[in-house]
């Protein structure tokens, strides 16, 4: 009799064992399916190519020769900067933007949404911090995810405050 009931627990066991292995197998093809789901309308308007990837134009902030502003200006200068960025992001040149940690030379990074780095050079030349010598601009042609657009539609959904 003990070995009936002891039996028929491992059966009841192995049972259980086996159904939450086909839910987490199930649960695995379903985020499968959502990881290889392609959107063709998406790649469309983003641009992308057969990868989901397109070319971009990566701006290096470096530090300029003119840093030697007082507090004040400086403030100035750093607001008119950020104004800028934000009206490149809002004419949807601007894809990505944003300051490295620490005080070395390389300040931060800008990534536009452009096809040449002439079209990059003329939007960094209206950058204030630029325009003052306060920040330098190395511009290098960038291939990324075209899904870098969708930052700019995300982010205020996740920001409490603006910059």
């Amino acid at each position: 009799m003990r070995l009936i009931i002891l039996s028929l627990a491992v059966l009841l066991f192995a049972c259980k064992q086996e159904e939450a292995r086909t839910k987490i197998q199930e649960q695995e093809m379903k985020n499968t399916d959502v990881k290889t789901t392609f959107d063709s309308i998406k790649a469309e308007e983003y641009g992308a190519d057969d990868y989901g990837m397109k070319s971009y134009v990566m701006a290096f902030l470096k530090k300029g020769p003119n840093r030697d502003l007082d507090s004040t200006e400086a403030e100035k200068l750093q607001r008119a900067h950020l104004d800028n960025i934000g009206k490149m992001a809002e004419a949807g040149k601007l894809v990505l933007a944003g300051p490295f940690f620490g005080d070395g030379d390389l300040r931060g990074i800008y990534i536009f949404d452009v096809e040449t780095i002439e079209e990059a050079q003329q939007l960094t030349e209206s950058d204030p911090a630029i325009q003052a010598g306060s920040l330098v601009m190395e511009l290098k042609q960038w291939y990324g995810s075209a899904a870098l657009l969708e930052v700019g539609k995300v982010h205020p959904t996740i920001a409490k405050k603006e910059i």
